[in-house]
């Protein structure tokens, strides 16, 4: 007796993983196509004699507890406090103006209060003591405080902090308010 075997011949079977393995880069291939993504783009066109909020203050994450403290956030970005509270991770940011004068010019800078308050979800809270970042860093009252454009373009810039007077048991959530700044360019 005879026993005959059956089997795919091997150059076949090579073909098949073959064409598998052009095709399987075909197929990858999406993954290596072109992407695009979009941003914006802004600008700001200054007037002569003009200047912008570019940042808003920002306290930071402030933790209340049952006694009351204050948050001083300064000029250059630092945070300091009093009392009971405790600051978190999220650091605070000063605000922060620029504008276009023209270069020597003696510009007068005032704060429209000297104590705002701010609003949310509990007890209202004071801001007061606001400071411009300057050399040496000078406290903004309603009076004028004076600086000069030292730019030779006229551009100039200028960070704003202030103290934050947080209530005991203050209420968690977020508080708002506003300040006005004056120039007045001489």
């Amino acid at each position: 007796m005879r026993t005959r075997h059956i089997l795919c011949p091997l150059p076949a079977q090579r073909g098949l993983i073959a064409i598998a393995l052009l095709i399987a880069p075909a197929a990858a291939s999406p993954a290596l196509a072109q992407n695009s993504a979009q941003s914006e783009a802004e600008a700001i066109v200054l007037r002569p004699l003009s200047f912008f909020k570019a940042n808003d203050l920002d306290f930071g994450d402030i933790i209340a507890s049952g006694s009351a403290g204050t948050v001083r956030l300064y000029p250059d970005g630092s945070r300091t406090k009093t009392g009971g509270v405790t600051l978190a991770g999220g650091g605070g940011e000063p605000a922060r103006f620029a504008g276009l004068g023209t270069p020597q010019r003696q510009v007068n800078i005032s704060l429209g209060s000297s104590t705002i308050w701010i609003t949310g979800l509990g007890t209202r809270m004071r801001v007061r003591d606001f400071e411009i970042g300057s050399t040496p860093t000078a406290i903004l009252s309603t009076s004028p405080t004076r600086f000069r454009i030292d730019s030779a373009l006229g551009n100039y810039n200028f960070p704003v902090g202030a103290t934050l007077e947080v209530g005991a048991n203050q209420t968690p959530g977020d508080y708002s308010g506003t300040f006005t700044i004056t120039l007045n360019y001489l």
